[in-house]
């Protein structure tokens, strides 16, 4: 407790920093960030954008970046982005901002990036399904995975569907996202020895058209495989990062 207090006080660690190491979260105007998620969780705390200002987001990310030194922000809009990047050149200015459709990952200079020898491949059943998987991806991209993005693969033209068989097979992990009446997913399942993680999209129109036909589908599923919820990218991809640090702890310590 001292060396922290002499640690502020010295102007080695900020406020933020000192209470993120003593209760494992930092406490700011826009809420609580969770801090200690990674190290308690293995996959870290992410800003969910949506229903957010962007003076929220900012805030948000800036104490993720002060306390870890590096934020993953899902679901942006442009005024939040704008906003945001013109924030970070004040107060971050050597820091660099990646970005996935709607999601983004920043990162100081002082982040330590990790690597996993694990592959996640992340498939889409069509162009619309996009966001979703980019905000999949985002998780174990950021763990160090090698991500292997197959796109518009679904079944309503199959022969797509199966060109693609050796590249779901060499995956350790697959993510893969379907709207419609979430056929995908069960299919690559049936052809496939990888764990297979489904996330329904609510893509489509009519009867079941947000994504329920394609949950209620995926849940009754005679293929093995786990199932998120509607549009839930960011679980499935931290699901599929825990798979893929385990498959990673597996090999470095096989003889």
């Amino acid at each position: 407790m001292r060396e922290l207090l002499e640690a502020v006080a010295d102007g080695h660690l900020s406020p933020s920093e000192a209470e993120a190491e003593l209760r494992g979260y930092a406490t700011n105007d826009a809420g609580r960030f969770d801090a200690a998620r990674k190290q308690r969780r293995g996959i870290p705390e992410a800003i969910l954008a949506e229903g957010k200002t962007p003076a929220q987001v900012v805030a948000l990310t800036e104490t993720a970046l002060e306390t870890t030194d590096r934020a993953l922000v899902t679901r942006t809009d442009d005024d939040q982005l704008d906003a945001l990047e013109t924030a970070l050149e004040d107060s971050f200015p050597d820091a660099t901002l990646e970005r996935w459709g709607t999601s983004v990952r920043v990162v100081t200079p002082a982040f330590d990036q990790p690597s996993l020898d694990a592959t996640v491949g992340v498939v889409t059943a069509g162009t619309v399904d996009g966001p979703v998987a980019d905000e999949a991806e985002l998780v174990p991209r950021d763990a160090g995975a090698t991500i292997d993005r197959v796109e518009d693969v679904g079944v309503a033209a199959l022969d797509r569907t199966l060109d693609q068989v050796d590249r779901f097979r060499a995956a350790d992990v697959l993510i893969v996202a379907a709207g419609r009446e979430g056929a995908l997913p069960t299919v690559i399942a049936g052809l496939v020895d990888t764990p297979v993680i489904a996330v329904p999209v609510s893509s489509g129109y009519g009867f079941g058209g947000d994504g329920e036909a394609a949950l209620a589908g995926l849940l009754q599923s005679c293929t093995v495989l786990s199932v998120v919820n509607i549009d839930a990218g960011f679980v499935a991809g931290a699901q599929a990062t825990l798979i893929a640090r385990a498959i990673d702890d597996a090999r470095d310590s096989s003889p």
